[in-house]
Protein backbone atom coordinates (compact mmCIF):
# COMPACT_ATOMS: atom_id res chain seq x y z
CA UNK A 1 0.00 0.00 0.00
CA UNK A 2 1.33 3.44 -0.93
CA UNK A 3 1.00 6.57 1.21
CA UNK A 4 1.74 10.12 0.10
CA UNK A 5 2.25 12.88 2.68
CA UNK A 6 1.67 16.42 1.41
CA UNK A 7 3.71 18.74 3.61
CA UNK A 8 6.22 15.93 3.91
CA UNK A 9 8.88 18.26 5.31
CA UNK A 10 6.62 19.13 8.23
CA UNK A 11 7.71 18.65 11.81
CA UNK A 12 5.07 16.07 12.78
CA UNK A 13 5.80 13.64 9.92
CA UNK A 14 7.99 11.37 12.13
CA UNK A 15 4.95 10.70 14.32
CA UNK A 16 3.16 9.20 11.32
CA UNK A 17 6.20 7.20 10.24
CA UNK A 18 6.70 5.83 13.77
CA UNK A 19 3.11 4.58 13.72
CA UNK A 20 3.76 2.88 10.37
CA UNK A 21 6.90 1.24 11.72
CA UNK A 22 4.82 -0.33 14.46
CA UNK A 23 2.29 -1.78 12.03
CA UNK A 24 3.27 -5.28 10.94
CA UNK A 25 -0.10 -6.52 9.69
CA UNK A 26 -0.70 -7.82 6.19
CA UNK A 27 -1.47 -5.04 3.73
CA UNK A 28 0.52 -2.44 5.65
CA UNK A 29 2.00 0.66 4.03
CA UNK A 30 5.11 -0.38 2.11
CA UNK A 31 6.06 2.94 0.52
CA UNK A 32 5.87 6.53 1.76
CA UNK A 33 6.30 9.49 -0.58
CA UNK A 34 7.05 12.86 1.00
CA UNK A 35 6.02 15.95 -0.95
CA UNK A 36 7.05 19.47 0.02
CA UNK A 37 7.83 22.70 -1.77
CA UNK A 38 10.78 23.38 0.57
CA UNK A 39 13.71 21.13 -0.47
CA UNK A 40 15.68 21.83 2.72
CA UNK A 41 12.87 20.76 5.03
CA UNK A 42 12.20 17.75 2.82
CA UNK A 43 15.83 16.58 2.99
CA UNK A 44 15.95 17.07 6.75
CA UNK A 45 12.77 15.12 7.35
CA UNK A 46 13.97 12.27 5.13
CA UNK A 47 17.05 12.06 7.38
CA UNK A 48 14.91 11.85 10.52
CA UNK A 49 12.84 9.06 8.98
CA UNK A 50 16.01 7.21 7.92
CA UNK A 51 17.18 7.33 11.54
CA UNK A 52 13.81 5.98 12.67
CA UNK A 53 13.98 3.11 10.15
CA UNK A 54 17.48 2.03 11.18
CA UNK A 55 17.38 -1.58 12.34
CA UNK A 56 13.76 -2.12 11.28
CA UNK A 57 13.96 -4.80 8.55
CA UNK A 58 10.53 -4.23 7.02
CA UNK A 59 10.43 -0.44 7.32
CA UNK A 60 8.38 1.28 4.60
CA UNK A 61 10.62 2.77 1.92
CA UNK A 62 10.72 6.57 1.75
CA UNK A 63 10.92 8.75 -1.35
CA UNK A 64 10.95 12.55 -1.45
CA UNK A 65 9.84 14.88 -4.23
CA UNK A 66 8.76 18.46 -4.90
CA UNK A 67 6.66 17.38 -7.89
CA UNK A 68 3.03 17.11 -6.76
CA UNK A 69 1.85 15.00 -9.70
CA UNK A 70 4.69 12.54 -9.16
CA UNK A 71 3.84 12.33 -5.46
CA UNK A 72 0.19 11.55 -6.15
CA UNK A 73 0.60 8.87 -8.83
CA UNK A 74 -0.41 5.40 -7.62
CA UNK A 75 -1.15 6.67 -4.10
CA UNK A 76 -3.69 4.64 -2.13
CA UNK A 77 -3.88 7.18 0.69
CA UNK A 78 -2.92 10.85 0.75
CA UNK A 79 -2.25 12.67 4.01
CA UNK A 80 -2.66 16.42 3.58
CA UNK A 81 -0.62 18.30 6.18
CA UNK A 82 0.30 21.57 4.48
CA UNK A 83 0.89 24.96 6.10
CA UNK A 84 0.29 27.82 3.69
CA UNK A 85 2.47 30.75 4.73
CA UNK A 86 4.52 28.64 7.12
CA UNK A 87 5.05 29.43 10.79
CA UNK A 88 6.04 32.97 9.88
CA UNK A 89 2.49 33.36 8.58
CA UNK A 90 1.07 31.98 11.81
CA UNK A 91 3.16 34.39 13.87
CA UNK A 92 1.92 37.31 11.73
CA UNK A 93 -1.69 36.12 12.14
CA UNK A 94 -1.30 36.27 15.92
CA UNK A 95 0.51 39.62 15.97
CA UNK A 96 -2.01 41.43 13.74
CA UNK A 97 -5.00 40.15 15.70
CA UNK A 98 -3.53 40.96 19.11
CA UNK A 99 -2.78 44.51 17.95
CA UNK A 100 -6.56 44.87 17.51
CA UNK A 101 -7.24 43.33 20.92
CA UNK A 102 -8.68 40.07 19.56
CA UNK A 103 -7.49 36.47 19.59
CA UNK A 104 -5.08 35.42 16.85
CA UNK A 105 -4.84 31.70 17.57
CA UNK A 106 -4.06 29.38 14.65
CA UNK A 107 -7.57 27.94 14.23
CA UNK A 108 -9.78 30.04 16.51
CA UNK A 109 -10.95 33.60 15.92
CA UNK A 110 -9.20 36.09 13.66
CA UNK A 111 -6.03 34.02 13.25
CA UNK A 112 -8.00 30.97 12.17
CA UNK A 113 -9.95 33.03 9.63
CA UNK A 114 -6.77 34.49 8.13
CA UNK A 115 -5.21 31.04 7.97
CA UNK A 116 -8.35 29.64 6.35
CA UNK A 117 -8.47 32.39 3.73
CA UNK A 118 -4.87 31.56 2.75
CA UNK A 119 -5.32 27.81 2.82
CA UNK A 120 -8.70 27.15 1.16
CA UNK A 121 -7.64 28.16 -2.40
CA UNK A 122 -4.53 25.95 -2.14
CA UNK A 123 -6.48 23.02 -0.65
CA UNK A 124 -9.06 23.25 -3.43
CA UNK A 125 -6.29 23.15 -6.02
CA UNK A 126 -4.75 20.09 -4.40
CA UNK A 127 -8.15 18.38 -4.26
CA UNK A 128 -8.60 18.94 -8.00
CA UNK A 129 -5.16 17.44 -8.68
CA UNK A 130 -5.96 14.40 -6.54
CA UNK A 131 -9.31 13.92 -8.30
CA UNK A 132 -7.48 13.95 -11.66
CA UNK A 133 -4.32 11.97 -10.86
CA UNK A 134 -5.35 9.64 -8.02
CA UNK A 135 -9.17 9.46 -8.14
CA UNK A 136 -9.29 6.22 -6.13
CA UNK A 137 -7.11 7.52 -3.30
CA UNK A 138 -8.53 8.26 0.13
CA UNK A 139 -7.49 11.66 1.49
CA UNK A 140 -6.93 12.13 5.21
CA UNK A 141 -6.76 15.82 6.04
CA UNK A 142 -4.60 17.06 8.91
CA UNK A 143 -4.35 20.61 7.56
CA UNK A 144 -5.80 23.25 9.86
CA UNK A 145 -8.38 24.63 10.22
CA UNK A 146 -9.20 20.94 9.75
CA UNK A 147 -13.01 21.09 9.51
CA UNK A 148 -13.00 24.06 7.14
CA UNK A 149 -10.27 22.61 4.90
CA UNK A 150 -11.98 19.21 4.81
CA UNK A 151 -15.22 20.89 3.73
CA UNK A 152 -13.37 22.79 0.99
CA UNK A 153 -11.71 19.61 -0.31
CA UNK A 154 -15.01 17.70 -0.16
CA UNK A 155 -16.34 20.01 -2.89
CA UNK A 156 -14.08 18.04 -5.25
CA UNK A 157 -13.56 14.74 -3.45
CA UNK A 158 -16.89 14.12 -1.70
CA UNK A 159 -16.71 11.53 1.06
CA UNK A 160 -13.24 10.38 -0.03
CA UNK A 161 -11.71 13.14 2.12
CA UNK A 162 -11.89 12.72 5.89
CA UNK A 163 -10.52 15.16 8.45
CA UNK A 164 -8.84 14.09 11.67
CA UNK A 165 -7.77 15.76 14.90
CA UNK A 166 -6.18 14.31 18.02
CA UNK A 167 -7.88 16.63 20.55
CA UNK A 168 -11.14 14.62 20.95
CA UNK A 169 -9.20 11.36 21.13
CA UNK A 170 -6.90 12.66 23.86
CA UNK A 171 -9.81 14.11 25.81
CA UNK A 172 -11.82 10.87 25.65
CA UNK A 173 -8.79 8.83 26.63
CA UNK A 174 -8.09 10.98 29.69
CA UNK A 175 -11.71 10.81 30.86
CA UNK A 176 -11.93 7.05 30.34
CA UNK A 177 -8.76 6.35 32.30
CA UNK A 178 -9.85 8.64 35.08
CA UNK A 179 -13.06 6.65 35.36
CA UNK A 180 -11.15 3.38 35.45
CA UNK A 181 -12.18 2.29 31.96
CA UNK A 182 -10.09 1.12 29.03
CA UNK A 183 -10.32 3.85 26.37
CA UNK A 184 -10.85 1.32 23.57
CA UNK A 185 -13.89 -0.09 25.38
CA UNK A 186 -15.61 3.26 26.00
CA UNK A 187 -18.15 4.95 23.75
CA UNK A 188 -17.46 8.68 23.69
CA UNK A 189 -20.50 10.88 23.04
CA UNK A 190 -18.63 13.74 21.40
CA UNK A 191 -20.19 16.29 19.04
CA UNK A 192 -19.41 19.66 17.47
CA UNK A 193 -17.04 21.15 14.92
CA UNK A 194 -13.28 20.78 14.77
CA UNK A 195 -11.80 22.53 17.84
CA UNK A 196 -15.35 23.28 19.00
CA UNK A 197 -16.87 20.18 20.57
CA UNK A 198 -18.01 18.66 23.84
CA UNK A 199 -17.89 15.24 25.49
CA UNK A 200 -21.47 14.80 26.73
CA UNK A 201 -21.22 11.22 27.89
CA UNK A 202 -18.85 8.28 28.18
CA UNK A 203 -20.50 4.87 28.10
CA UNK A 204 -18.89 1.73 29.41
CA UNK A 205 -20.88 -1.51 29.08
CA UNK A 206 -23.94 0.58 28.24
CA UNK A 207 -23.73 2.80 31.32
CA UNK A 208 -22.94 6.53 31.12
CA UNK A 209 -20.10 7.13 33.58
CA UNK A 210 -19.67 10.87 32.95
CA UNK A 211 -22.18 11.94 35.66
CA UNK A 212 -19.98 10.15 38.19
CA UNK A 213 -17.04 12.31 37.15
CA UNK A 214 -19.06 15.53 37.10
CA UNK A 215 -20.20 14.85 40.66
CA UNK A 216 -16.61 14.69 41.94
CA UNK A 217 -14.91 18.13 41.91
CA UNK A 218 -11.56 16.71 43.00
CA UNK A 219 -11.51 14.17 40.18
CA UNK A 220 -12.72 16.81 37.73
CA UNK A 221 -9.66 18.94 38.35
CA UNK A 222 -7.20 16.04 38.17
CA UNK A 223 -6.79 16.09 34.37
CA UNK A 224 -5.84 18.74 31.81
CA UNK A 225 -9.26 19.97 30.65
CA UNK A 226 -10.59 19.90 34.20
CA UNK A 227 -7.76 22.10 35.37
CA UNK A 228 -8.19 24.45 32.42
CA UNK A 229 -11.93 25.04 32.85
CA UNK A 230 -12.41 24.39 36.55
CA UNK A 231 -14.86 21.97 38.16
CA UNK A 232 -17.54 24.58 38.75
CA UNK A 233 -17.81 25.55 35.08
CA UNK A 234 -17.75 21.94 33.88
CA UNK A 235 -20.56 21.04 36.26
CA UNK A 236 -22.54 24.02 34.99
CA UNK A 237 -22.11 22.82 31.41
CA UNK A 238 -22.81 19.20 32.25
CA UNK A 239 -20.14 18.27 29.72
CA UNK A 240 -16.38 18.37 29.16
CA UNK A 241 -15.41 20.83 26.39
CA UNK A 242 -12.59 20.39 23.95
CA UNK A 243 -9.58 22.35 25.20
CA UNK A 244 -9.97 24.92 22.39
CA UNK A 245 -13.23 26.13 23.92
CA UNK A 246 -11.08 27.78 26.57
CA UNK A 247 -10.52 30.52 23.98
CA UNK A 248 -14.28 31.17 23.95
CA UNK A 249 -15.17 30.73 27.61
CA UNK A 250 -12.13 32.67 28.91
CA UNK A 251 -11.47 34.87 25.92
CA UNK A 252 -10.63 38.19 27.57
CA UNK A 253 -8.25 36.51 30.03
CA UNK A 254 -6.50 34.57 27.26
CA UNK A 255 -6.09 37.58 24.96
CA UNK A 256 -4.53 39.51 27.82
CA UNK A 257 -2.13 36.63 28.56
CA UNK A 258 -1.15 36.42 24.89
CA UNK A 259 -0.57 40.19 24.77
CA UNK A 260 1.64 40.04 27.85
CA UNK A 261 3.62 36.97 26.73
CA UNK A 262 7.21 37.40 25.60
CA UNK A 263 6.34 35.65 22.33
CA UNK A 264 3.17 34.25 20.82
CA UNK A 265 2.90 30.50 20.24
CA UNK A 266 3.45 30.92 16.51
CA UNK A 267 6.59 33.01 17.05
CA UNK A 268 7.90 30.42 19.53
CA UNK A 269 7.36 27.55 17.07
CA UNK A 270 8.80 29.58 14.18
CA UNK A 271 12.03 30.20 16.08
CA UNK A 272 12.16 26.69 17.52
CA UNK A 273 11.75 24.99 14.16
CA UNK A 274 14.27 27.26 12.48
CA UNK A 275 16.81 26.01 15.00
CA UNK A 276 15.78 22.40 14.53
CA UNK A 277 15.94 22.40 10.72
CA UNK A 278 19.28 24.24 10.80
CA UNK A 279 20.72 21.70 13.26
CA UNK A 280 19.25 18.51 11.80
CA UNK A 281 19.88 19.61 8.21
CA UNK A 282 23.65 19.94 8.60
CA UNK A 283 25.52 17.52 6.31
CA UNK A 284 27.83 14.82 7.61
CA UNK A 285 26.03 14.15 10.89
CA UNK A 286 26.34 10.74 12.56
CA UNK A 287 23.51 8.25 12.41
CA UNK A 288 20.73 9.15 14.83
CA UNK A 289 21.65 12.81 15.24
CA UNK A 290 18.69 14.13 13.25
CA UNK A 291 16.23 11.97 15.17
CA UNK A 292 17.76 13.02 18.51
CA UNK A 293 17.37 16.69 17.57
CA UNK A 294 13.76 16.04 16.58
CA UNK A 295 13.03 14.26 19.88
CA UNK A 296 14.42 17.15 21.94
CA UNK A 297 12.48 19.71 19.94
CA UNK A 298 9.24 17.77 20.16
CA UNK A 299 9.53 17.39 23.94
CA UNK A 300 9.88 21.15 24.33
CA UNK A 301 7.01 21.76 21.91
CA UNK A 302 4.62 19.47 23.79
CA UNK A 303 5.57 20.79 27.23
CA UNK A 304 4.76 24.39 26.21
CA UNK A 305 1.45 23.62 24.45
CA UNK A 306 -1.33 26.09 25.43
CA UNK A 307 0.98 27.61 28.05
CA UNK A 308 -0.92 30.92 28.13
CA UNK A 309 -4.23 29.14 28.75
CA UNK A 310 -2.72 27.17 31.62
CA UNK A 311 -1.35 30.43 33.03
CA UNK A 312 -4.84 31.97 32.93
CA UNK A 313 -6.25 28.92 34.71
CA UNK A 314 -3.38 28.90 37.22
CA UNK A 315 -2.59 25.22 36.64
CA UNK A 316 1.15 25.34 35.95
CA UNK A 317 3.03 22.92 33.75
CA UNK A 318 1.56 19.97 31.88
CA UNK A 319 1.62 16.62 33.61
CA UNK A 320 3.56 13.72 32.15
CA UNK A 321 0.37 11.82 31.30
CA UNK A 322 -0.70 14.70 29.04
CA UNK A 323 2.52 14.47 27.01
CA UNK A 324 2.24 10.84 25.93
CA UNK A 325 2.14 9.90 22.27
CA UNK A 326 -0.76 8.22 20.50
CA UNK A 327 -2.51 11.21 19.00
CA UNK A 328 -3.47 12.03 15.45
CA UNK A 329 -1.02 9.59 13.89
CA UNK A 330 -2.74 6.68 15.66
CA UNK A 331 -6.14 7.95 14.52
CA UNK A 332 -4.82 8.12 10.96
CA UNK A 333 -3.41 4.59 11.12
CA UNK A 334 -6.67 3.21 12.54
CA UNK A 335 -8.60 5.02 9.80
CA UNK A 336 -6.38 3.59 7.05
CA UNK A 337 -6.66 0.09 8.47
CA UNK A 338 -10.43 0.27 8.67
CA UNK A 339 -10.75 1.39 5.05
CA UNK A 340 -7.99 -0.70 3.45
CA UNK A 341 -8.71 -3.93 5.32
CA UNK A 342 -12.40 -3.43 6.07
CA UNK A 343 -11.55 -3.65 9.79
CA UNK A 344 -14.53 -1.84 11.23
CA UNK A 345 -13.67 0.85 13.74
CA UNK A 346 -15.33 3.70 15.61
CA UNK A 347 -13.39 6.96 15.43
CA UNK A 348 -14.11 10.65 16.04
CA UNK A 349 -13.64 12.28 12.64
CA UNK A 350 -14.46 15.33 10.54
CA UNK A 351 -17.03 14.29 7.93
CA UNK A 352 -20.02 15.70 6.08
CA UNK A 353 -23.03 16.08 8.33
CA UNK A 354 -25.69 14.44 6.18
CA UNK A 355 -28.58 14.45 8.69
CA UNK A 356 -26.59 14.04 11.91
CA UNK A 357 -27.13 17.56 13.30
CA UNK A 358 -30.46 19.07 12.30
CA UNK A 359 -29.19 22.63 12.83
CA UNK A 360 -26.71 22.26 9.95
CA UNK A 361 -27.11 21.30 6.31
CA UNK A 362 -25.97 18.01 4.79
CA UNK A 363 -22.69 19.35 3.35
CA UNK A 364 -21.44 20.94 6.57
CA UNK A 365 -18.39 19.14 7.95
CA UNK A 366 -18.80 18.27 11.62
CA UNK A 367 -16.71 16.35 14.19
CA UNK A 368 -18.53 13.30 15.58
CA UNK A 369 -18.08 9.56 16.21
CA UNK A 370 -18.12 7.63 12.94
CA UNK A 371 -18.30 3.99 11.98
CA UNK A 372 -15.54 3.29 9.48
CA UNK A 373 -15.33 0.42 6.99
CA UNK A 374 -14.14 -0.19 3.44
CA UNK A 375 -16.69 2.33 2.17
CA UNK A 376 -15.40 5.19 4.31
CA UNK A 377 -16.60 7.01 7.43
CA UNK A 378 -20.27 7.17 8.36
CA UNK A 379 -21.37 9.61 11.11
CA UNK A 380 -23.32 8.09 13.98
CA UNK A 381 -26.59 9.62 15.06
CA UNK A 382 -26.24 11.87 18.10
CA UNK A 383 -28.63 13.65 20.44
CA UNK A 384 -29.43 17.30 19.63
CA UNK A 385 -27.04 19.97 20.84
CA UNK A 386 -28.04 22.09 23.84
CA UNK A 387 -28.95 25.66 22.94
CA UNK A 388 -25.67 27.23 24.11
CA UNK A 389 -23.75 24.82 21.85
CA UNK A 390 -26.12 25.43 18.94
CA UNK A 391 -25.27 29.12 19.13
CA UNK A 392 -21.53 28.59 18.92
CA UNK A 393 -21.63 25.81 16.34
CA UNK A 394 -23.95 27.64 13.95
CA UNK A 395 -22.10 30.95 14.35
CA UNK A 396 -18.71 29.40 13.61
CA UNK A 397 -20.10 27.36 10.71
CA UNK A 398 -21.54 30.58 9.25
CA UNK A 399 -18.05 32.09 9.46
CA UNK A 400 -16.57 29.07 7.69
CA UNK A 401 -19.10 29.44 4.89
CA UNK A 402 -18.11 33.10 4.45
CA UNK A 403 -14.46 32.05 4.23
CA UNK A 404 -15.35 29.55 1.50
CA UNK A 405 -17.33 32.25 -0.29
CA UNK A 406 -14.49 34.77 -0.06
CA UNK A 407 -12.00 32.21 -1.37
CA UNK A 408 -14.29 31.68 -4.37
CA UNK A 409 -15.26 35.29 -5.08
CA UNK A 410 -12.06 37.03 -4.04
CA UNK A 411 -14.36 39.58 -2.44
CA UNK A 412 -13.00 41.76 0.34
CA UNK A 413 -16.60 42.27 1.49
CA UNK A 414 -17.03 38.51 1.97
CA UNK A 415 -13.77 38.38 3.94
CA UNK A 416 -14.85 41.28 6.18
CA UNK A 417 -18.15 39.49 6.79
CA UNK A 418 -16.30 36.32 7.86
CA UNK A 419 -14.31 38.25 10.48
CA UNK A 420 -17.23 40.38 11.66
CA UNK A 421 -19.54 37.39 12.22
CA UNK A 422 -17.10 35.51 14.43
CA UNK A 423 -18.10 35.46 18.13
CA UNK A 424 -14.59 36.55 19.14
CA UNK A 425 -14.42 39.62 16.86
CA UNK A 426 -16.47 42.36 18.46
CA UNK A 427 -16.70 45.07 15.79
CA UNK A 428 -17.18 45.45 12.05
CA UNK A 429 -14.55 48.19 12.20
CA UNK A 430 -12.07 45.73 13.72
CA UNK A 431 -12.99 43.20 11.02
CA UNK A 432 -12.19 45.73 8.28
CA UNK A 433 -8.85 46.62 9.81
CA UNK A 434 -8.00 42.92 10.19
CA UNK A 435 -8.68 42.25 6.51
CA UNK A 436 -6.51 45.22 5.53
CA UNK A 437 -3.73 44.12 7.87
CA UNK A 438 -3.71 40.51 6.77
CA UNK A 439 -3.96 41.33 3.05
CA UNK A 440 -0.97 43.68 3.38
CA UNK A 441 1.05 41.05 5.26
CA UNK A 442 0.36 37.86 3.32
CA UNK A 443 1.00 37.38 -0.41
CA UNK A 444 -1.46 34.50 -0.19
CA UNK A 445 -4.29 36.97 0.42
CA UNK A 446 -3.52 39.15 -2.59
CA UNK A 447 -6.63 37.75 -4.27
CA UNK A 448 -8.90 39.77 -1.97
CA UNK A 449 -10.13 42.89 -3.75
Amino acid sequence: MRLTILGGGGFRVPLVYAALLGDHAEGRVSRVTLYDEDPGRLTTMARVLADQAEGVPDAPSVAATNDLDEALREADFVFSAIRVGGLAGRAADERIALAEGVLGQETVGAGGIAYGLRTVPVARGIARRIARIAPDAWVINFTNPAGLVTEAMAEELGDRVIGICDSPVGLGRRIARLLGARPQEAWIDYVGLNHLGWVRGLRVAGRDELPRLLADPVALESFEEGRLFGAQWLRSLGAIPNEYLHYYYFNRDTVRAYQEAERTRGAFLRDQQRRFYAEAGQPGQPLGAALAAWDRTRAEREATYMAENREVAGVGEREESDLEAGGYEQVALALMRAIARDERATLILNVRNRSTLSVLDAEAVIEVPCLVDANGAHPVGVAPLPLHAVGLVTSVKAVEREILAAATSGSRADAVKAFALHPLVDSVGVARRLVDGYAAEHPGLAYLR
